[in-house]
């Protein structure tokens, strides 16, 4: 009986199965690192029929997690992110594809040059190895990160959310048919089949050296956690305290059409707007259009004094409410005066994920876009286009907050690390 069954039955022995995933992540790590990109692609397109071959399965697991979360209270938001139907598993399957038909990353030249004794030195990519992905409430990710740390060339371990794992299971059941069938180990995408808590803490420790990063995907609590706690590097995926800046030379109805989507097209995903900054040269003509327009579509306006008094429905917003990620259709707005007053404001309440201008200004606009320390900067468009999948990436594990190796969407390119290869004809070093 293999140590996952025996978790999934009960045995308590957590970090035996966590060391005994890690040492079976390396192993198939070793060999996708020198599978060929055909090999790969073939198994992320048999992935992709596998997916929507046990549409069933997955849909059915899906609504046990959904009722349970019910059962428990959850809201709106949390369910949103946790839904699945027939339209979320074809883009699953459809994002497999896309990421199949991506160029491979490993291998590539992405710098060479010959020393003055003739030597030859190339930096070539190479897959980072294997990867722990502790995520949350969202059973898509499974998909998303299996397939894009294939392409990489590297193992992954799952750690879904516990409300989702019956999700991620059976998603993850059709991943494993689409490896086996192209022939590569079915341990390279692994998920860990309990909801037991010590299974995060064991993979912070590094699985005895068998991990070499984690990305976590969630809020604040297990970021920060894993942050605090991680003994490998970590990928942060922070916060989205997103904002949309209307300034003084903002076309109204781009505006207006802009600040909707970025707030309420999904008020739980990452890239949602959280605070709308307006331009106080534009208050007169724009704000109380703006909360109106909020406001009419149900989402509930927290503001400043300027912004209360242009509707009186306005809540007012405390000081918390500038660095608060809702994910829900709640938003803080406040008037700033000028460019400069808005660059500081979201530098201070700010994430450092994904903040937009909406202005006619060009100058303005790179202005804005070069002050603004964050992983994706805007010009007249939605912050909701924070995605992996609309940067051409095909899927995303999440969007990187941090400064060191991947920042903004992390898609193949950003799975891997890189090595040198130096060619000599006999040279030795005076």
């Amino acid at each position: 009986m293999s140590a996952s069954l025996k978790t999934i039955e009960g045995t308590p022995d957590v970090a035996a199965l966590m060391r005994d995933i890690g040492r079976r992540a390396r192993a198939a790590a070793r060999v996708l690192a020198l599978a060929p990109a055909e090999q790969k692609n073939r198994a992320l397109k048999a992935m992709a029929g596998a997916l929507r071959a046990d549409r069933g399965a997955i849909l059915a697991a899906n609504g046990e997690d959904i009722a349970e979360a019910k059962a428990a209270s959850a809201n709106a938001a949390f369910l949103d992110r946790l839904t699945l139907n027939d339209k979320a598993i074809e883009a699953m399957a459809a994002g497999l594809e896309t990421i199949a038909a991506l160029k491979d990353p490993v291998g590539a030249v992405m710098e060479s040059w010959t020393r003055p004794n003739g030597m030859t030195i190339e930096r070539v990519r190479v897959p980072l190895g294997v990867i722990g992905i502790i995520y949350e409430s969202r059973p898509n990710v499974t998909a998303d990160a299996a397939a894009l740390a294939l392409k990489a060339g590297n193992a992954v371990i799952l750690r879904g959310g516990s409300e989702s794992l019956g999700s991620a299971r059976a998603i993850h059941a059709a991943l494993t048919k689409g490896l086996r069938e192209a022939g590569l180990p079915e341990d390279a995408t692994q998920i860990v089949p309990t909801r037991d808590r010590a299974a995060v803490g064991a993979m912070l420790t590094g699985l005895d050296g068998t991990l070499d990063v984690i990305v976590p995907r969630g809020g604040k609590g297990l970021v920060g956690r894993v942050q605090a706690e991680a003994r490998v590097p970590v990928f942060a995926h922070l916060e989205g305290v997103c904002h949309v800046y209307v300034h003084q030379a903002a076309d109204l109805e781009m505006a207006k059409e802009i600040v909707l989507n970025a707030k309420m097209r999904r008020t739980g995903v990452c890239g949602a707007a959280e605070t709308l900054l307006v331009d106080k040269a534009a208050a007169e003509t724009h704000l109380k259009p703006l909360v109106a327009m909020l406001l009419n579509a149900g989402c509930e306006v927290r503001g400043d004094k300027a912004t209360q008094a242009a509707d009186k429905q306005v809540k007012p917003a405390t000081e918390e409410d500038w660095s608060t990620e809702y994910l829900d259709a709640v938003i803080a707005a406040k008037t700033v005066d000028g460019l400069e007053d808005a660059v500081a404001h979201i530098e201070r309440y700010g994430s450092h994920h994904t903040d937009a201008i909406v202005t006619n200004d060009a100058k303005a606009a790179e202005t804005f876009m070069r002050e603004v320390d964050s992983a994706i900067v805007l010009h007249n468009a939605s912050t909701q286009f924070a995605d992996g999948g609309e940067f051409g990436f095909g899927a995303e594990i999440g969007i990187a907050t941090g400064r060191m190796h991947a920042r903004g969407p992390v898609g193949v390119e950003q799975l891997t690390t890189f090595k040198y290869r130096v060619r000599g004809s006999g040279q030795i070093r005076p």
